[in-house]
């Protein structure tokens, strides 16, 4: 089965599969071509998680602005 691609995942699911891909390199046990597969993949499950975290973050601060007449706008990713 193909591995999702990491945009495509949903934060916990590419946080988990993180985890596992550290556990495996931690362990010491893979060949090296093996091992840079798997960093590869980690490099952009975490790349993906910090976007997936930096835009909750924006939607988090738009929610929270104090300021009750200000104009309301779109929100917008860098994905779009």
């Amino acid at each position: 089965m193909a591995a999702k691609k990491p945009e495509n995942m949903a934060f916990e699911a590419a946080l988990d599969e993180l985890d596992s891909l550290v556990n495996e390199l931690e362990s010491g046990d893979i060949a090296l071509e093996d091992a840079l597969r798997k960093f590869e993949r980690g490099i952009a499950l975490a790349r993906a998680s910090q976007q997936k975290l930096t835009e909750a973050e924006q939607r988090v601060e738009i929610l929270l602005q104090a300021d009750d007449n200000a104009p309301l706008t779109d929100f917008e990713t860098d994905n779009e």
